[in-house]
Formats: structure tokens, C-alpha cells, sequence
């Protein structure tokens, strides 16, 4: 599990989330870090189907990208991951908007070190990954 985090201020003009450059800035670091293709599910967030994205992934031969079905959280093992996260800071007080980024971060790097977690994640899609030769 490779992730970025970004955190909104409130200030004028900042954007609340993601914008194409930070998703193929992520998909560049993880290509370079893992070595080799990419395959990606993607759900069909604004974001992720735009024109500019498209031109991005295009100009990539490593990433193949597969779009998952209009509304589907259940083929998506992201949703699982973010389910995990939720309930783990469901009661928590924090002293301020880093304090709670921090407590993210060191909650998604445990998730990270955990592959029984992660291939459960994956599991209850009814996804697999292949291992092994055929």
C-alpha cells in the first residue's frame, strides 16, 4: 500500500483534494519504487476520468488502469482500508488538525506493514491476485 495524504487548511483557493499532478506525482513514485507495471482499479471520480487524467495515464505504457462499475464500493478494497482507518480514530481527541494528520499517518503505515490486512481488504471484493505461475 503506497498512499499521500494532503491536508486542507481552509485557506482561499486551496483545493480540498487531489487534482490530477498529485495522483500521477503518487502513481510516478510508486512505479519507481516498485520497478515495474502498474494496474489500477479505479472508481470513476471526477478526478480520476478526466481529460487531463486520461492524457496523463496515456503518456505512461507502465499503468494500465481498470475502471470499476459506476457505483461499486464493494469491488473497491480502498473503501476497506478507509473503514479500518475510521473505526480505529472513532473516539479519539485530538489537539488539533496535525495531531490528527500524525495519528493518520501512523495508522496508515501500520495498515501498510500488515499484508493479511491488506489481502483481506482485497478478499472481500471476491478480487484476487494471481501468484505463482499457471
Amino acid at each position: 500500500m503506497i498512499y499521500r495524504t494532503i491536508t486542507h487548511r481552509g485557506r482561499k483557493g486551496e483545493r480540498r483534494s487531489f487534482a490530477e499532478t498529485d495522483y500521477i506525482t503518487l502513481l510516478d513514485a510508486a512505479h519507481q519504487q516498485l520497478g515495474g507495471p502498474i494496474v489500477l482499479v479505479w472508481d470513476n471520480l471526477n478526478t480520476h476520468i478526466s481529460a487531463a487524467m486520461r492524457g496523463l495515464i496515456a503518456a505512461r505504457d507502465w499503468l494500465t488502469v481498470i475502471r470499476l462499475p459506476a457505483y461499486a464500493p464493494d469491488l473497491n478494497p480502498t473503501e476497506g482500508v478507509w473503514s479500518h482507518l475510521k473505526r480505529s480514530i472513532g473516539n479519539l481527541a485530538v489537539t488539533g488538525l496535525d495531531h490528527l494528520l500524525a495519528i493518520i499517518k501512523n495508522r496508515l503505515k501500520r495498515i501498510q506493514y500488515r499484508p493479511d490486512l491488506l489481502d483481506g481488504f482485497l478478499a472481500h471484493t471476491g478480487l484476487a491476485l494471481e501468484t505463482g505461475s499457471t
